[in-house]
Protein backbone atom coordinates (compact mmCIF):
# COMPACT_ATOMS: atom_id res chain seq x y z
CA UNK A 1 0.00 0.00 0.00
CA UNK A 2 1.39 3.29 -0.93
CA UNK A 3 -0.45 5.95 1.56
CA UNK A 4 -1.10 9.70 0.52
CA UNK A 5 -2.34 11.47 4.09
CA UNK A 6 -4.50 14.69 3.92
CA UNK A 7 -4.99 16.37 6.83
CA UNK A 8 -6.72 19.85 7.87
CA UNK A 9 -4.82 23.15 7.79
CA UNK A 10 -6.25 24.49 11.08
CA UNK A 11 -4.62 21.51 12.72
CA UNK A 12 -0.94 22.01 11.47
CA UNK A 13 0.29 24.35 13.83
CA UNK A 14 -0.29 22.04 16.80
CA UNK A 15 -0.44 18.32 15.33
CA UNK A 16 2.93 17.22 14.17
CA UNK A 17 0.82 13.81 12.51
CA UNK A 18 2.46 11.71 15.37
CA UNK A 19 -0.44 9.39 15.82
CA UNK A 20 -0.69 9.19 12.26
CA UNK A 21 2.10 7.43 11.59
CA UNK A 22 2.28 5.58 15.07
CA UNK A 23 -1.15 3.88 13.17
CA UNK A 24 0.73 2.74 10.67
CA UNK A 25 3.53 1.82 11.96
CA UNK A 26 1.58 -0.65 14.17
CA UNK A 27 -0.96 -1.47 11.86
CA UNK A 28 -3.77 0.38 14.03
CA UNK A 29 -6.89 2.09 13.75
CA UNK A 30 -7.91 2.45 9.84
CA UNK A 31 -4.85 0.12 9.21
CA UNK A 32 -5.72 -2.83 11.34
CA UNK A 33 -5.34 -5.72 9.44
CA UNK A 34 -3.35 -4.64 6.56
CA UNK A 35 -0.81 -7.02 5.93
CA UNK A 36 1.29 -5.50 2.73
CA UNK A 37 3.96 -3.19 3.48
CA UNK A 38 2.75 0.53 3.90
CA UNK A 39 4.71 3.28 2.20
CA UNK A 40 3.86 6.94 3.13
CA UNK A 41 4.30 8.90 -0.27
CA UNK A 42 3.05 12.51 0.96
CA UNK A 43 1.60 14.36 4.18
CA UNK A 44 -0.06 17.18 2.94
CA UNK A 45 -2.89 19.62 4.25
CA UNK A 46 -6.33 20.15 2.98
CA UNK A 47 -5.69 23.97 1.61
CA UNK A 48 -7.59 25.04 3.30
CA UNK A 49 -11.80 25.97 4.17
CA UNK A 50 -13.84 24.92 2.76
CA UNK A 51 -10.77 22.26 1.73
CA UNK A 52 -9.68 24.59 -1.24
CA UNK A 53 -7.11 22.29 -2.66
CA UNK A 54 -8.07 19.07 -1.41
CA UNK A 55 -8.76 17.85 -5.18
CA UNK A 56 -5.29 19.33 -6.57
CA UNK A 57 -3.55 17.38 -3.74
CA UNK A 58 -4.68 14.15 -3.84
CA UNK A 59 -4.50 14.31 -7.60
CA UNK A 60 -0.73 15.26 -6.88
CA UNK A 61 -0.47 12.33 -4.57
CA UNK A 62 -2.07 9.88 -6.82
CA UNK A 63 0.66 11.39 -9.48
CA UNK A 64 3.48 10.36 -7.14
CA UNK A 65 2.13 7.14 -6.42
CA UNK A 66 -0.10 6.83 -3.81
CA UNK A 67 -2.72 4.08 -4.31
CA UNK A 68 -4.48 4.93 -1.16
CA UNK A 69 -5.94 8.19 0.06
CA UNK A 70 -6.04 8.79 3.69
CA UNK A 71 -8.08 11.46 5.08
CA UNK A 72 -6.66 12.04 8.70
CA UNK A 73 -8.89 11.89 11.89
CA UNK A 74 -8.26 15.33 12.20
CA UNK A 75 -10.52 16.00 9.53
CA UNK A 76 -13.56 13.26 9.86
CA UNK A 77 -13.57 12.73 13.82
CA UNK A 78 -12.07 16.21 14.78
CA UNK A 79 -8.97 15.65 16.45
CA UNK A 80 -7.47 17.19 18.66
CA UNK A 81 -9.30 20.04 18.52
CA UNK A 82 -12.65 18.74 19.00
CA UNK A 83 -14.03 19.94 15.70
CA UNK A 84 -14.61 18.03 13.22
CA UNK A 85 -14.64 19.73 9.24
CA UNK A 86 -17.99 20.80 8.05
CA UNK A 87 -16.84 19.75 4.78
CA UNK A 88 -15.77 16.41 4.98
CA UNK A 89 -18.17 14.60 3.38
CA UNK A 90 -18.19 16.86 -0.02
CA UNK A 91 -14.45 16.92 0.00
CA UNK A 92 -14.48 13.14 0.44
CA UNK A 93 -16.81 12.91 -2.24
CA UNK A 94 -14.82 15.45 -4.34
CA UNK A 95 -11.44 13.36 -3.92
CA UNK A 96 -13.44 10.09 -4.46
CA UNK A 97 -14.41 11.41 -7.98
CA UNK A 98 -10.99 12.96 -8.91
CA UNK A 99 -9.24 10.02 -8.41
CA UNK A 100 -11.75 6.85 -9.60
CA UNK A 101 -12.20 3.48 -8.07
CA UNK A 102 -8.62 2.38 -8.61
CA UNK A 103 -7.56 4.31 -5.82
CA UNK A 104 -8.55 3.29 -1.94
CA UNK A 105 -10.47 6.16 0.34
CA UNK A 106 -9.68 5.82 4.36
CA UNK A 107 -11.84 8.36 6.18
CA UNK A 108 -9.97 8.27 9.34
CA UNK A 109 -6.27 7.10 10.58
CA UNK A 110 -7.09 6.72 14.17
Amino acid sequence: MKVGIIRCMQTEDYCPGTTDFLMIKNRKGAFEGITEDIEIVGFINCGGCPAKKVVLRARELVKRGADTIAFASCIKKGTPIGYPCPFAEKMMELVKAEVGDSVRILDFTH
